[in-house]
């Protein structure tokens, strides 16, 4: 039998964060925790977009425990002051996603002056991770679920002398090295949480080729090239609806038989049920995840200090 929402376990009393939750895979994801019982903090910058996604939610689920934050992913002092409001709130978080991203953009800079493709979908989720990191481990059995891409396989690991592509920016080019490094993270964040001890586990997703407003918003800001339209156009042909695109991060989130490290995706690469798929490892990965802790921590500033925050949630 294909996994599906309805194997997702009681989450009554359970805690989790949805970044992107206003739209597409992460409103799909929000709607489907929701309707498990699980408090959701519905995290996105556009908030009149997001209380319009909560009315969605609330009606399915009229009893929906649902919050709102303002989280804009391309600044950081925007993630600063979104995980200190779930902090307040929660003591503990029991599931993060880190969904939310950008696709094949003409060249911008984040507010802190970052490529906007890596510093949208890394760099504010590598902040918005090591800020929730205490909340996270003080839960029973965490779950960091970052989500990825196929496209992590044209990528090419991030260059510490090169963050922001300088002169020579390709849309696609950016778009696949963000999404290696969502790969490289959720890989690396695993490792620090075994090298802990921690109860928490980081696993990493992909939707495989999903119908939703991602594609439609690359064709219209025309950073995607003559592509664009026709991933556009085979999305709506062929690509699976943002609910069924969802299940993989969902499974990630809360199949009680999934473990830190592993690898969730549509069964045919791009379309079918959400499975285990196998983590190909690269010759090189460990130094390119060592890279980029090294170019994330200089850019954020913000550590990923794992050890020092599961000293915090112990006492």
């Amino acid at each position: 039998m294909a996994w599906t929402e309805t194997d997702i376990p009681d989450l009554t009393g359970r805690t989790a964060v949805v970044t992107g939750a206003n739209g597409g895979l992460g409103l799909a994801t929000a709607l489907a925790l929701a309707g498990a019982g699980a408090t959701v903090v519905m995290a996105a910058r556009d908030q009149t977009k997001a209380a319009a996604a909560q009315h969605t939610i609330r009606d399915a689920h009229p009893d929906a425990s649902l919050e709102l934050v303002p989280l804009d992913l391309g600044d950081l002092a925007s993630v600063r002051e979104a995980a200190q409001a779930i902090r307040d709130q929660h003591p503990t978080v029991d599931i993060l996603v880190n969904n939310a991203g950008l696709m094949a953009m003409p060249e911008r800079r984040t507010a802190d002056g970052f490529e906007m493709q890596f510093g949208v979908n890394h760099l504010g989720h590598w902040a918005l991770t090591a800020l929730l990191l205490e909340p996270v481990l003080r839960a029973d059995a965490a779950r960091v679920v970052t989500v990825t891409s196929t496209a992590h396989h044209i990528g090419r690991p991030v260059d510490p002398d090169d963050v922001n592509l300088e002169g020579h920016y390709k849309p696609w080019g950016a778009y696949g090295r963000a999404k290696l490094a969502n790969f490289h993270f959720g890989l690396g964040l695993q490792r620090e949480l075994e090298r802990v001890g921690a109860r928490a586990a980081s696993l990493i997703a992909h939707p495989g080729l999903s119908d939703t407003d991602l594609q439609a918003h690359t064709v219209a800001e025309g950073g995607g090239g003559a592509s664009a339209p026709f991933f556009h156009g085979l999305a709506r042909l062929t690509g699976m609806s943002a609910h069924d695109g969802a299940r993989p991060q969902l499974r990630a989130a809360t199949d009680p038989a999934a473990e830190g490290g592993e690898f969730y995706g549509p069964l045919f690469v791009n379309n079918g049920p959400a499975v285990r798929k196998p983590v190909l490892r690269r010759l090189g990965m460990d130094r390119a995840i060592a890279a980029l802790w090294q170019v994330s921590e200089e850019a954020t500033g913000i550590p990923l200090d794992v050890a020092g925050a599961q000293a915090a949630a112990d006492t």
